[in-house]
């Protein structure tokens, strides 16, 4: 039998944003020996594996090749698949593969259509591709502007697709992703969303001040929040050619660097984090995952020293 532990964290008198980035006290952990800690989305009812999977992941792949990295992250315990139109093939790549799971994951998409009929519509040809009926989140993709929130909310907005589709039973839970906290705190004040997907690195945190009042505005309104980019570094340097595939970053590619950025990331009351969609990078997170422990004081104020000295990728305000 499997050994499974439960890590409850009673809340104290501070305030989660109070004990960030090693505020846990929100947060149920589940432990199975030999597979992913489990950790509950916001109010939804749902525990999701620390790590998840990016569609991008088996982008370009062949259909032997994805079904062998969907396997290899369902060996690792993840059960939380995210996907993305915008994604080249990889929906198409990932529904065939994900087929024989589909009943034991939460599988999550998007949509940067910000009307309702193209959300409709993209909907649709997304649940096709993924070969599925409903998908578990449903999400804004990249919101970035005041003036896609303005569209998404107005009367033939994208909003009302959400709660059209939800209606008919092919969401369960409605999201967004956000690439600026201006349109975050926006979307977050207009609608009572189960899910955020956004930034949280520590060379943003620090450098940019780009995620703590996200996360503390999330973290209020009891939402579940997903996060990317932990393994970020920061923007490719101009003189650097040789890049890694799939990364329009650069990424801590070393497993000591990339171990710090997803124990940063998951000291905070994150339920999951998607590493970057450059297969061999998914892996080595993979093989790290067994390392991510909430960071101590001194560790936070030494990584908070070397992030000061990086370009963060994103920034608060935007034209800081």
């Amino acid at each position: 039998m499997k050994r499974r532990t439960f890590i409850r964290n009673t809340a104290g008198a501070l305030s989660a944003l109070s004990l960030f980035p090693a505020g846990l006290s929100s947060i149920v952990r589940e432990k199975e020996t030999g597979k992913l800690e489990k950790r509950t989305l916001g109010q939804t009812g749902e525990k999701l594996s620390i790590l998840g999977f990016g569609g991008v992941v088996v982008m370009d792949a062949t259909p032997e090749q994805a079904q062998e990295r969907v396997k290899e992250a369902i060996d690792y315990g993840v059960n939380y698949f995210d996907v993305a139109p915008t994604y080249g093939d990889a929906e198409i790549k990932l529904g065939p593969a994900l087929e024989p799971y589909r009943k034991d994951v939460f599988l999550a998409c998007k949509t940067q259509e910000r009307t309702k009929a193209g959300a409709l519509r993209e909907l649709e040809q997304s649940l096709t591709n993924l070969k599925t009926d409903y998908f578990d989140l449903y999400q804004l993709h990249a919101v970035t502007t005041l003036e896609d929130v303005e569209t998404i909310f107005s009367d033939d907005g994208a909003i009302h697709a959400f709660l059209e589709a939800k209606r008919a039973g092919k969401i369960r839970f409605l999201g967004f992703s956000a690439h600026s906290v201006e349109a975050a705190t926006a979307l977050m004040n207009k609608f009572d969303f189960d899910t955020i997907l956004f930034p949280v690195s520590f060379n943003t945190w620090f450098a940019g001040n780009f995620g703590p009042q996200v996360l503390d505005l999330a973290h209020k309104k009891g939402m579940g929040i997903l996060a990317i980019k932990a393994m970020a570094k920061g923007p490719w340097p101009e003189n650097v050619t040789q890049r890694i595939p799939k990364c329009w970053y650069e990424p801590l590619s070393q497993p000591d660097e990339a171990l710090t950025g997803l124990r940063f990331t998951l000291s905070h009351p994150v339920t999951a984090a998607i590493p970057p969609g450059n297969e061999n990078l998914f892996s080595m997170a993979l093989s790290l995952a067994k390392n991510i422990t909430p960071m101590d004081e001194n560790e936070i104020q030494a990584i908070k020293k070397n992030a000061l000295r990086e370009e963060p990728l994103f920034k608060y305000p935007q034209n800081a």
